[in-house]
This record gives C-alpha cells, structure tokens and sequence, in this order.
C-alpha cells in the first residue's frame, strides 16, 4: 500500500487524484489533496457575493476552449461533464474573442471550480456517501467578545441572558461572572452571540461591518457600556448542527484498506455528549479493524 500525497487543489492537483484513484489496482491506496487555500479551485476560482451566496462569479478562467488536437484525445472528459451538466456550450456572444477553426467554447453553469470539485469528490468518496455528507447542514452565527481593563466596573445583576427582544443579538454572558471569577482579578469581559437568522443573512459579509451591527444593537439592549479595550468578532459559518447525516451514527468509515473514518458533530449533534458519542463510536471503529 503506497500512500500519495498531492500539493495544489486545483484543475491539475485534483485531476491527477480522481486518475489515481480510478486506476486498475489503486483503490486500496491512499491519496491525500493538499492546499494552502480554504477551498479548492486554484485559478479556476469562483467567488460569491457577499450580499447573495447564489450571485457568483469566476475570478479566474472564464470559460473552456476545447480546440481540434485535443478534442479526440480528451473526448471522455468532456462527454463525462457534458453528461453531467457540470459544462454546457458557450452560446452567449463573447465580443472580440478570437475563435480557431474547429474550436469549441464551454461554460459551467455552477461556476468553474466545480470542475475542480467535480474530480475531486470523485478521487475521494464514494457518491452515495458523498450525498450523505452533502445533506448535512449546519446553522451559522456570529460571536463578539469585548474584554475590558482590571478593575473595570459592570453594573449588571446577571451573568448570562437569552434575549428575545432583538433580532441580532441571542445570548449576552458577562463571561468572568458567569465562571464566578471577580472583575478585579482578571478583569471582566462579554461574549455577546447572534440569532441564527442574523448569523445567516450576514455570513458572507465582512467581520468588521457585522461587528459595528452587532455593538450598536448592545448598545440599545446595555446601554451606558464602558468602552472595552480590545474587541473580537468570530464568525462561525459552521455552528451548530441542523442536520446530521442520517443512518451513521457517530462515523462513517470512508476506505478500509488503508483505514479512513470520519467523525464529529455533523454525525450525532453539536454539544458535548454528541462528540463524546462520535469519539466512541470512532474508537470502536479503530478496534474493528486495525
């Protein structure tokens, strides 16, 4: 058993994986796809915007060119996405392009780095178990600590309140009381966290305009706050799961030979006990087979 490890997620990178793994004799051998950005493409990058996750645009190539010398050569490929409606013709009137005889232009209606995931979830998992993990979803937040000097004084009766009142804000927790620790030991901070319907319409915007949103809303719900000395603003894109992947409790054992599983919350469900679960299961998976 050989194990391939290849850098790049891009066109080349995730290619040369779903190659690998569709080869005679190299299913049972382990290829591993690194890449230093958060998502995969390489240039073939397409980006969402910010205001609507369904409004993308393709920041890098911009459509595909199968020319005559390639066409024969490479058919399989292009029929394959062709059938799957990852390509489809470029139709639309492309001004000043410079077009070879025998040419033929394709676009992809999903944004050209589904190509690169295309191949890719083809080298790793099955289609069947990709679909399971593809249904999981997870709800999305935001979260704002305010940290404070020692010896800065909050005049609040309570250490943590669920809110109902406001739109943005969920949860605000004066987070050294809520640990019974005294303000002037460590000095006091807040945590402050968002509805998950606030989390979702912001969760393409930026982290310092979502932050202003988030302090002005405390201002209405704490008036009078002292000014913190330092602020952060997380944003969890992936908070909390809302749906596990169903009839796999704990994991799902992706490759026996080499022995690859998967686990945590988007098995079970996102709190302590629910990792707890996933872990046992895991170990009982690593038992099983090694």
């Amino acid at each position: 058993m050989s194990r391939v490890l290849i850098v790049g997620a891009g066109l080349t990178g995730s290619l040369c994986a779903h190659l690998l793994k569709r080869g005679p004799g190299m299913t049972a051998h382990q290829v591993v796809v690194w890449d230093k950005a958060r998502g995969a493409g390489g240039r073939m990058a397409t980006s969402r915007s910010p205001h609507n996750p369904r409004c993308t645009a393709d920041l890098g190539a911009q459509y595909i060119t199968v020319t005559p010398e390639y066409a024969d050569k490479h058919k399989s490929f292009y029929d394959e996405m062709l059938a799957q409606g990852i390509l489809k013709p470029l139709t639309a009137p492309v001004k000043g392009m410079v077009m070879k005889e025998g040419s033929e232009n394709f676009v992809t209606p999903k944004g050209i780095s589904s190509i690169v995931k295309h191949y890719l979830q083809q080298s790793v998992i099955s289609t069947s178990q990709r679909h399971q993990l593809e249904a999981v979803s997870y709800s999305s937040r935001y979260a704002l600590g305010l940290f404070y000097e020692v010896g800065t004084e909050l005049d609040v009766p309570w250490a943590a309140q669920y809110v109902t009142s406001d739109p943005c804000i969920r949860f605000i927790s004066i987070d050294n009381k809520k640990r019974g620790i005294e303000s002037s030991e460590v000095g006091p901070s807040i945590v402050v966290h968002t509805s998950v319907p606030f989390g979702t319409e912001h969760v393409e915007s930026e982290k310092e305009s979502v932050q202003q949103l988030i302090l002005q809303h405390l201002e209405t719900l704490m008036p009078g706050l002292p000014t913190p000395a330092s602020i952060k603003c997380q944003k969890w894109r992936y908070s909390q799961v809302t749906q596990a992947v169903v009839n796999c409790p704990g994991q799902m054992t992706l490759h026996t030979k080499p022995l690859l599983l998967c686990g945590g919350d988007g098995f079970t469900h996102s709190n302590f006990d629910g990792c707890t679960e996933s872990a046992l299961r895991i170990k009982e998976a690593l038992e099983a087979n090694l």
